[in-house]
C-alpha cells in the first residue's frame, strides 16, 4: 500500500513535469525513444548505468545543447515529506548520476553512439536538511525548494488529492496502489509525452478506478486553473537553479519576448529560512511583471547569521550569484533564451 507521503511525491513529480513543459525539456517515456540508453520493463522506464539499470519516474531531455557540452538529460525526483528532505535521498541521487554518466565505452569496431550529460534535480515541498544541501553542492545535485508561499496552492492541492487517493485505496482494499496507471492518467490528461508511446495501463479494481479517475480529474483542473502561474527554471551564475513563480505568465512572456536581455531589480523580504525574493524589470517598467523565488536555505542562514551584516551579505549574494539569470523556454520546435541581468546600482537599495 502507498503512504500519503509517497502519493504526494508521485503527484508532485507529475505536476512538475507538466509545469516545466515549456522550459525546454521533452518527456522521455519509452525505450523506443532511445533503445541504447533506455530500457522499458513493463510500465517502468530504466536508464542504463555502468553497473546497473536505474528506475526513473520522470526523465526529461533538454531541446537545446549548450556550446561545448553534450546533450542534457534531467532526472526529476520530488519529495513531499512533512520534514526537510534528508541526506540519504541526495546521496542516492549522486550514486545514480555517477553511474549513468560513466556508462560509455569506445571499443574497436564499435558503432559510434550518442552520449548524454545526465543531471539530477531534487524538488522538495519542505526544504532540505543542512547536510543534504552541503552534499548536493559538493556533487552538483540541484536542490529546488518549493516551500515558499508562491507554491501554497500546489501543496494544498497535493495534500487534498493524496489524502483522498489514500482513503480510496483503503476503502476498496487495494493491496498495491496502481502507480503506473495514475501517472499515465495524469500524463494523458495533461498532454505530456508522445501520445502514441504512453502505454495503456488499467487496474483490476473497477470501483477504485472510477473514484480515483474523478479525483485525478479534479487535480488536473486545479493545475490548469493555475497554468498562468507557470513555473520557470532560472539558471544563475551559481551552483543551484531557481524555481521562478510568475504572478502572470503572459505578462512576463510579453515583456521578455520584446526585451530578451534586460536589467532587473531584486528584493529580499523576510528573514532566515522564511525569506523570499522578488525579481522585476529595472526602472520605469518595474510593474511589467514579477517573479518570486527562494534561495537555498544554507545561503539564507549565512545572510541572516549576523544581523548587522544582513544587508551587506544580501548585496554580496546579489552581485556574486544573481548578476545574470538565464531562462530557457520552448518556442515552437526551438528554444528561446532570456537573460535577466541584475542592475548593479540596486545593490545600494534597501533589501
Amino acid at each position: 500500500m502507498a503512504t500519503r507521503a509517497t502519493l504526494r511525491g508521485y503527484l508532485l513529480e507529475e505536476s512538475l513535469a507538466w509545469l516545466l513543459r515549456h522550459s525546454g525539456y521533452r518527456l522521455l517515456v519509452d525505450a523506443k525513444q532511445d533503445p541504447v540508453e533506455l530500457v522499458s520493463e513493463g510500465n517502468t522506464l530504466r536508464v542504463r548505468g555502468r553497473g546497473a539499470l536505474h528506475q526513473v519516474d520522470v526523465l526529461g531531455e533538454f531541446a537545446f545543447t549548450p556550446a561545448f557540452s553534450l546533450p542534457i538529460r534531467l532526472f526529476l525526483e520530488a519529495k513531499f515529506y512533512r520534514t526537510p528532505c534528508r541526506l540519504e535521498v541526495v546521496r542516492n541521487a549522486h550514486g545514480v548520476l555517477h553511474d549513468v554518466n560513466e556508462n560509455f565505452m569506445t571499443l574497436p569496431s564499435t558503432r559510434p553512439r550518442q552520449r548524454y550529460q545526465y543531471s539530477y534535480a531534487l524538488f522538495s515541498a519542505n526544504g532540505f536538511t543542512t547536510d543534504a544541501q552541503k552534499y548536493a553542492l559538493a556533487h552538483q545535485i540541484s536542490l529546488v525548494d518549493l516551500s515558499g508561499e508562491s507554491f501554497d496552492w500546489l501543496r494544498n492541492a497535493l495534500y487534498a488529492t493524496a489524502r483522498a487517493l489514500f482513503d480510496a485505496q483503503n476503502t476498496y482494499h487495494l493491496r498495491s496502489f496502481p502507480v503506473s496507471w495514475m501517472r499515465n492518467e495524469l500524463r494523458k490528461a495533461l498532454g505530456m509525452g508522445p501520445a502514441d508511446l504512453l502505454p495503456e495501463v488499467g487496474t483490476s479494481a473497477t470501483q477504485f478506478e472510477g473514484v480515483a479517475s474523478q479525483l485525478l480529474a479534479d487535480f488536473v483542473a486545479v493545475l490548469e486553473e493555475h497554468s498562468e502561474a507557470e513555473l520557470l527554471l532560472g539558471f544563475p551564475a551559481a551552483p543551484f537553479i531557481l524555481p521562478l513563480a510568475a504572478d502572470d505568465k503572459q505578462q512576463f512572456l510579453k515583456y521578455a519576448d520584446a526585451s530578451p536581455d534586460h536589467s532587473v531589480r531584486l528584493r529580499r523580504t523576510g528573514h532566515g529560512e522564511a525569506a523570499e525574493w522578488t525579481l522585476s524589470p529595472w526602472g520605469a517598467d518595474e510593474g511589467a511583471y514579477r517573479l518570486t523565488f527562494k534561495l537555498p536555505e544554507h545561503i539564507e542562514q549565512w545572510i541572516s547569521g549576523v544581523e548587522e551584516k544582513e544587508r551587506q551579505r544580501t548585496s554580496e549574494i546579489k552581485s556574486q550569484f544573481l548578476s545574470a539569470i538565464t531562462i530557457y523556454r520552448m518556442n515552437g520546435a526551438g528554444v528561446r533564451s532570456y537573460q535577466l541581468r541584475y542592475e548593479p546600482s540596486a545593490l545600494w537599495n534597501p533589501c
